[in-house]
């Protein structure tokens, strides 16, 4: 895969988790008063919004891919 495929690859994937994060978003916003730490639809939600800025987290900054000399000073 040639640098710019892998780049447009990455920022197609950093735009659907950013859309997931704002409908995620709106969805806990919209959500009815929880009873908190009783209600696992509204943990559930909340877990996946951990998930997915774990995920964009992730996916930030240049990934570092060792060299073969890298790999010999390792």
């Amino acid at each position: 895969m040639s640098r710019t495929a892998y780049k447009a690859t990455l920022d197609a994937a950093r735009a659907r988790l950013r859309a997931a994060q704002v409908q995620l978003n709106r969805e806990i916003g919209a959500y009815p008063g929880p009873i908190s730490g009783c209600d696992a639809q509204f943990n559930q939600l909340l877990s996946d919004r951990m998930r997915l800025a774990h995920a964009l987290g992730a996916l930030q900054g240049e990934p570092f891919v060792p060299t073969s000399r890298e790999l010999e000073q390792v």
